[in-house]
């Protein structure tokens, strides 16, 4: 009895999953709309990839009359296709302003951000619901295309690497060295 009902909720929620992704179009940011109980401040957009991504964010007066909390939570997505865990960021609270700040990883897609009200009645309310708001990076991979001011038809143009092509300079550096020991070692022994 519990195995067919296993079966049945992934298939379920496999079936729920492409709706959920497909929300945004690759390199558009999803802001928060008018509705919100907060307006954004500061947002850096496009993120870059290991440079600071910063965002501040005003709570409402009726929100902040009320007592309610926020929480802020960040995600960040890969160009391989993998998102880190949420993170519940320990935001810089300066009465109805709050601030968070994050270094996104080299190759990253985009910051995944959302906000948790929590009101006196202990009620959570998830904003956006269902969904994040995003912040795409300025290389990115979607749908099998790349895109973003640092982004060209092959891939990213900035670098880890200090000296761009450096492992292809060592590589190729040794495996000439271990040519020149085989052919001096052919030669001795003739």
């Amino acid at each position: 009895m519990r195995k067919p009902m296993i079966v049945t909720m992934l298939i379920m929620l496999a079936l729920f999953l492409p709706h959920t992704t497909a929300a945004s179009e690759g390199g558009v940011d999803v802001n928060p709309s008018s509705d919100e109980p907060f307006t954004v401040i500061k947002r850096d957009s496009p993120s870059i990839d290991n440079e600071q991504w910063t965002l501040s964010i005003e709570m409402t007066q009726e929100a902040y009359d009320n007592g309610t909390t926020f929480e802020l939570i960040t995600q960040i997505c890969t160009n391989d296709g993998v998102c880190d865990p949420p993170v519940v960021m320990d935001a810089d609270v300066t009465e109805r302003i709050h601030s968070i700040s994050v270094t996104p990883p080299s190759d990253h897609t985009y910051v995944n951000w959302r906000v948790k009200a929590l009101d006196n009645d202990g009620n959570k309310t998830n904003y956006p619901q269902g969904d994040w708001f995003k912040t795409w990076s300025s290389c990115w991979y979607n749908d099998g295309a790349w895109g973003g001011a640092d982004s060209s038809a092959d891939g990213c143009l900035k670098s880890d690497e200090s000296t761009p092509g450096f492992a292809t300079l060592v590589t190729i550096s040794a495996i000439s060295m271990a040519a020149l020991m085989a052919t001096r070692r052919n030669n001795h022994q003739k």
